[in-house]
């Protein structure tokens, strides 16, 4: 039976697995930078191809569909070819599709090269998370795995700057600079890649033994601790404690699962209670995270600055920068915290945060449109309160629902269910946030901005009671062992049902 291994703040970070979580991570700068970039060369693409807001829409909204297919398609990818050969995919596809997008020359093959784009974003997101908990040691789990986070928010802030820099060019080029360059990260990640091992748990379910004990060593912080997970990952795959490394390739009893077969039967069809636990887990806390308005006030955050009263193109691309910084600094913050204070301390924290500041954005952004229907002019307090709101929603984010989202996921669904469940999960992320991206414009013209933020917040809030009732805290917990953390509320609810019937037995009797 595995245990849990206790957490030293002291504990030194071992930098063969830091490379390897740093290398997988920046797969998640494409997404990042798409995020980026796009909120600022929408306002250049709209005017240089005369296309509507609801064009514009469904242009920003729509890779996050399009990540559905990618997301889908990459859990069986990772079970089959391994995770990272599937990163190297990831990086191939969204190259073509960045180049597409900068040379696009109309709205139509625009959105074709946001259609091959969001397929490698889909593959990206789903693998950098899952690669980054199978390598890491527990007791830094929460560090490394956070990392992808830590990258869309450097990409976001590199796609801002990117709209700053390019935004003095000609209107025609511009914009296409913006997206086209965006090549280049998947071009470097791809060659970086090719010298990671691979996920030492994906070996174990190859029944390459030899190789996984090879990693475990070289990405643990001693011997004991590689030898100790090496055990813990056998015993998840079924391989019998006898069997040694020295056997080099042996016989996984589930090698009719070992390229993903019969994984959705247990994961949907006929999961156990501990598993539906996880899975409605999972998936939640991806909907949630995009269901609070994360998408909709980083894409469209130039608008939103516009409401405020901030109209020169230059000053608001220096806004949005702002708002980069913002959650650049604060996802550092959160990665030294997340393995000292745990993941229900933080997450539950950063929420109240955001129902505050989504509130104060509400009011400050319908004070000030009440002021320019009466007056024709806002006032600087409802201004102040609306950027502030703005900036304290970013930061609250960032030190806990997002990276949370993706370590929390990537870390509580069993070894041979993982790809396929965080593929679910960044399916559902990418869905609500393209839903939410692509009806923002529309929300706002229908009950205001400042009504669409107030909605924004009853969404943070229901989120808060459902974290604080449902999650359970999984910090320095083997991977291999947090199904049991589930599977304790189901004990729990075994024995109430067991003594309710004792007692309905007695009252028969």
């Amino acid at each position: 039976m595995t245990t849990e291994h206790p957490i030293d703040p002291k504990s030194r970070t071992n930098k063969y697995a830091f490379a390897c979580a740093t290398l997988a991570s920046m797969t998640s700068i494409l997404l990042g930078y798409d995020i980026g970039v796009m909120s600022g060369a929408a306002i250049f693409i709209q005017e240089d191809l005369k296309v509507s807001d609801v064009q514009i829409e469904i242009l920003l909204g729509i890779i996050n569909i399009y990540c559905l297919v990618g997301s889908c398609l990459a859990g069986r990818t990772s079970d089959w070819i391994g995770r990272r050969y599937t990163i190297v995919f990831a990086s191939a596809i969204f190259f073509a599709g960045a180049l597409l997008m900068g040379f696009a020359t109309n709205y139509a093959f625009l959105m074709v090269g946001r259609f091959v784009a969001g397929i490698g974003i889909g593959y990206a997101l789903m693998i950098a998370p899952v690669y980054t908990a199978e390598v890491s040691p527990s007791s830094q789990r929460g560090f490394l795995t956070s990392f992808p986070e830590v990258f869309i928010n450097i990409g976001i802030l590199l796609g801002y700057v990117s709209n700053y820099a390019f935004s003095h060019f000609s209107l025609h080029l511009g914009w296409r600079l913006m997206l086209g360059i965006g090549a280049l990260p998947s071009v470097v990640l791809a060659v970086g890649v090719i010298s990671m091992p691979e996920s030492p748990r994906w070996l174990v379910l190859q029944g390459r033994l030899g190789e996984a004990r090879k990693v475990l060593i070289k990405t643990s912080t001693s011997e004991e601790e590689a030898e100790s997970r090496l055990q813990s990952i056998k015993e998840a795959a079924g391989i019998p404690k006898h069997t040694t490394e020295s056997d080099d390739v042996v016989a996984v009893p589930l090698s009719n699962q070992r390229h993903g077969e019969g994984v959705w039967r247990d994961l949907l069809l006929k999961p156990t209670p501990s598993v539906r636990r996880i899975l409605i887990a999972g998936l939640l806390i991806h909907f949630f995270q995009q269901s609070s308005g994360i998408d909709a006030v980083v894409l469209y955050s130039p608008r939103v600055f516009q409401s405020t009263g901030i109209h020169d193109k230059n000053k608001l691309l220096l806004a949005t920068i702002a708002v980069g910084f913002s959650k650049t600094i604060f996802i550092l913050v959160s990665t030294f915290l997340l393995d000292r204070v745990g993941r229900r301390p933080l997450l539950l924290t950063s929420v109240g945060g955001m129902i505050v500041s989504l509130l104060g954005l509400g009011v400050g952004l319908t004070v000030h449109d009440y002021q320019n229907l009466s007056t024709g002019s806002g006032p600087s307090p409802a201004i102040i309160l609306s950027i502030v709101s703005i900036l304290i929603f970013v930061a609250t984010f960032s030190i806990g629902l997002g990276p949370i989202t993706w370590v929390y996921s990537s870390e509580i669904f069993p070894l041979r269910l993982r790809a396929q469940g965080v593929s679910m999960g960044v399916a559902i992320n990418r869905l609500t946030s393209g839903l939410i991206t692509m009806t923002f414009l529309s929300l706002t013209k229908a009950i205001t901005i400042g009504g669409t933020f107030f909605m924004f917040s009853g969404v943070a809030f229901i989120s808060f009671i459902f974290f604080y009732t449902f999650l359970p805290e999984t910090r320095g917990a083997d991977l291999e062992n947090v199904e049991k953390l589930f599977g304790k509320v189901d004990d729990v609810d075994d024995d109430v049902n067991r003594t309710n019937n004792n007692l309905h037995s007695h009252a028969a009797a």
